[in-house]
């Protein structure tokens, strides 16, 4: 399943919030450099989804604040 995600880098308190089913919003300490935001982003996400880190992939916007994640429930 794909799932949008709009990224907040170097936000002062890290928050998730689910738009629709597919779409979230994720508010993140960290900077957008040495990929330690999107790194992040992944931690918050599967944590949320209560699945494991490995089964989320970045798809699109690697160096964006758009992304398109697939999330793979099968594991």
């Amino acid at each position: 399943m794909y799932v949008k995600v709009i990224v907040q880098p170097g936000a002062k308190k890290e928050k998730i919030e689910q738009i629709k089913k597919d779409y979230f919003t994720i508010d993140v300490k960290e900077k957008a450099e040495r990929n330690m935001a999107n790194t992040r982003v992944l931690e918050v996400l599967a944590s949320f989804l209560q699945v494991s880190k490995s089964d989320l992939k970045i798809i699109t916007g690697h160096r964006s604040r758009s992304k398109i994640i697939d999330v793979d429930y099968d594991h």
